[in-house]
Order: structure tokens, then sequence, then C-alpha cells
């Protein structure tokens, strides 16, 4: 198990804006100590071994990777910043950011399988929950044996997180829930679920409570496993919930708190899936290089064409960005600083530029891009997911541009 790390320290802010401008965001350095670094080694070596073998069979069969998700929880992969009292690593999110990019340059589907896990699950819970929750709902889920997902979205809501219409009714010594969520990450395998729901509809988005729910339960049922474009290796399905009971100590948090629980969950989890979208881009890119270094055309690699290198400096300019945006979004939390629009500008840059890089990959490779034969088509597939979940391109600039006229003010 790999060992805490202090916070990353910060540098002050390098300048003052003038009175016609708004202030301009503090500037940080980022200070890798040598626990990220052996971090980034053991992750490196467990993908270069175990995964690079497995992405493409487990791709194909869409078959949940069962044993290396257990490796996983082995080095501590699975509750990356979760306190090592509860059986965590104890490092902190830029840590997790770190890992999530390497583990997800060898497999993406096993990349949101941890991250789910870790953000979605583990997080509300750890953050939210009281003592008896976090031993029993938390605890059991660090290892790898067992694994969470979050219920949020709905068929009929999309993005509108506000708009639960999943009931969750007080009876007493018990609440009983009725809806159905969709899009849910590690749906099948998943042993516990963080569930959203309306307890009072008058209030709306603040009538919204959180709960959690063990998996399998009564009155709980699974929809059919989607057969997706890409990161087929992780499951996907409908959680139905019809009369299903679960004790009041399952509520998370406070009656009504459910909708600042999500976004302050999807908030963190946007750094999770901008550290997938870097992995995904720079496999992307490595397969380019070394098929552009191989290539022979015109009597040259065409490594050495103009036109490939034009391509190639685009791609590493953009991965190179969004990956320092994704930093710093780590790094703002993990110095309890506001990083609502960081991460948002993180999950915006990083899934672009995976979507952007992975399609000059294939123009690279030409045919061989396009056959299954050469790893450039799944990432192609699977970075396109990385602009839809955990909020789409879209809402990430609304949540950029809110920010941003926030500061004005």
């Amino acid at each position: 198990m790999l060992r805490a790390v202090q916070k990353s320290h910060l540098l002050a802010p390098l300048v003052t804006a003038n009175s016609i401008c708004r202030p301009i965001s503090q500037m940080h350095s980022i200070n890798f100590s040598d626990t990220h670094l052996m971090l980034k080694n053991t992750c490196k070596e467990f993908v270069d071994k175990e995964l690079l073998p497995l992405a493409a069979k487990i791709d194909k069969t869409s078959e949940y990777p069962a044993e290396i998700v257990k490796k996983m929880g082995e080095l501590g992969l699975m509750a990356v910043d979760i306190p090592e009292k509860y059986d965590g690593a104890g490092l902190d999110y830029l840590s997790y950011a770190i890992a999530m990019e390497e583990i997800s340059r060898g497999c993406a589907s096993t990349g949101v399988i941890m991250s789910a896990n870790n953000s979605l699950y583990l997080g509300p819970i750890f953050k939210f929950g009281n003592e008896k929750q976090l031993e029993q709902h938390l605890r059991p889920f660090t290892k790898g044996d067992k694994i969470g997902c979050f219920a949020l979205s709905e068929p009929g809501n999309g993005s509108d997180a506000g708009a639960a219409s999943t009931t969750a009714v007080d009876k007493g010594d018990h609440w009983v829930l009725n809806g159905t969520k969709s899009w849910i990450t590690n749906g099948y395998e998943s042993e516990a679920t963080v569930v959203f729901a309306t307890t009072n509809k008058a209030l709306k988005h603040k009538g919204i409570s959180a709960f959690i729910v063990p998996k399998p339960h009564q009155g709980l049922s699974l929809g059919k496993k989607e057969d997706k474009l890409g990161i087929k290796a992780s499951s996907t399905c409908n959680l139905i919930f019809d009369e299903c009971k679960i004790p009041k100590e399952n509520l998370l948090g406070k009656p009504g708190e459910g909708f600042k629980i999500a976004m302050t969950t999807l908030d963190a989890g946007r750094i999770g899936i901008a550290s997938q979208a870097l992995g995904i881009g720079q496999a992307a890119l490595d397969c380019a290089v070394d098929y552009a270094k191989k290539r022979v055309a015109f009597g040259k690699a065409i490594a050495n064409l103009q036109a490939i290198q034009m391509k190639i400096a685009d791609m590493e300019t953009r991965l190179e960005s969004a990956r320092l945006l994704t930093f710093k979004a780590a790094v703002l939390k993990d110095n309890k600083m506001p990083f609502t629009k960081e991460a948002a500008m993180a999950k915006l840059a990083a899934s672009e530029a995976a979507t952007y890089i992975a399609h000059q990959a294939i123009q690279i490779l030409g045919g061989m891009g396009f056959v299954s034969d050469m790893p450039a088509e799944r990432h192609y597939r699977d970075a396109r997911i990385t602009e839809i979940y955990e909020g789409t391109s879209e809402i990430q600039r609304i949540v950029i541009a809110a920010n941003v006229l926030k500061e004005y003010n």
C-alpha cells in the first residue's frame, strides 16, 4: 500500500488585478513529491504488465476485469484519497489524478471502474457519512473486493440533476424508494449505490435527499446491460426501485442535502474523468508517434514529414495544456480551495483533447487506424464518452461561464 503524501504546496498569487479588471486567478506551482513519482512509476509498471495485454480482449468481450480490479485494490488504487484508518491509501487528490491517467492509458474501461468507485461512491460517503456509515458502507469498498456506484441520472432528466422523479417516502422507521436511475456505471458488479431521490417535491432541488442502498436488495432490480460504443468492459445499466425499503439510517447527510451532495461529488468526479481522458489521449498519442516513426513512405519515416509533425505538435500541446488544468484542479481541492470552475475547465479541455488526439491518431495511421488490430480505433471510441458523462461539454461551459461572471461581480 502506498503511503500518504503531504498536501501539494502552492505559490502565492503572482499578480494582482487592477481596478478595471476582475481578479486574476491564482497561479499555482505543482510540487510533485517523491511519493507522487513513485505512484506514477508503480501504476506504469502495473499498466504495462497487467492492463495493456488485456485491454483489447476485454473491449471485445465486454468482460468485467475482476482480477485486475482486485489487484488495483491491493495497490490502494480503489480508494486513493480515503484515509488509512478506513483502509484507504491515504493519498491526496493529485495522486488520484496521476493514478487515474496512468490506469486509463492502459484501459479506459478499467479507469472508469476505478473512477466511479473512488469519486462517485466513496467520495460522498466519506465527506457526508457518519461514522457508522463509514464503517459499514465505505471500509468494505476500499480493497477492490467490492465496488460501488452512483445513481443520479434518470431517463427523462439528462443533465438536469435537480429534476429527480425518483421518490423516497418517509414511512417512520424506513424509507420507500420508487423510480428508475439510468446510465449507471458499475451497475451490474457494484454491491452498493448512492442514490438521489425527491423527498419533498415542493422544494424542488432543495427537496432532494441522498441514500445508501446495498445491492442486491429487495425492491431493487437491474435493467439490461447496455451495449456501448466504448468503455465496454465497464457495465452500464438502469437501477429500478419498486417499493424498495431501506432503513432510516441509510440517509446520507441531512434531508434535502441531496442536490448539494450530488454537485459536490460531481465537482470532484470531473477531475477523475479529466484524468481518464488524459490517459486515453496519451495512449492515442503514443500509438500515433510509434507508428509514424516506423512507417516508411516516400523513402523516409512519416514522422519526418512536416504534415505529420504539425499534427503531433497540436496533439501534444492540447494534451499537456489539459494535464496542467487537471493537476491545478486537483491541487486546489487538496488545499481546500474552490475548484468548481477549474474542474469543469479540466474536464472540458481534457475530454475534447482526447477526442481530437484519437481522431488525429487514426488519420496518421490511415487505413491501419480504422481496424481493430491497432488500438487507435478503441481509443477513439473510448474518448467520446468523456465529453458526455459527469456533465456534457455543454454543461461544463455553463459551469465555467457562471463562475467567470461571479468573479466579475
